[in-house]
């Protein structure tokens, strides 16, 4: 009988893509950690995915098409492919984020709209 699950665990890595970890054919997922004061190297945008924060520890910010917006554990932002964007660790804080990337407008169905009981 086959498994219709991927397990993985990511407790202690500083990047990880999970696509090949999870076998994942809808989605890029990332967790990411950036020490105090670091950041991303580069700025970068897409040609269709948008992508999802979420941000698990720590503060720092993003730099989005020049606007600075300030991350803090909690937070989750929606960036549309085009937007330039850029990550920070705060300079006291270092900066824990899941990134999720999707195809954007390709949610078709979603929790109970989707969802098969019984």
């Amino acid at each position: 009988m086959a498994n219709n699950f991927t397990k993985t665990s990511v407790k202690d890595a500083g990047r990880v893509e999970l696509h090949d970890a999870l076998s994942l054919t809808g989605a890029e997922v990332s967790i990411n950690a950036l020490p105090a004061g670091a950041s991303v190297p580069f700025v970068h945008a897409h040609k269709q995915n948008e992508e999802i924060y979420g941000i698990l520890d720590g503060a720092g910010r993003a730099e989005i098409d020049g606007e600075v917006v300030p991350l803090a554990a909690g937070d989750w932002l929606r960036i549309s492919p085009s937007a330039k964007r850029r990550f920070f660790a705060g300079e006291e804080s270092g900066i824990r984020y899941i990134c999720i990337q999707v195809k954007e407008n390709s949610l078709a169905s979603y929790t109970a709209q989707d969802a098969i009981i019984g």
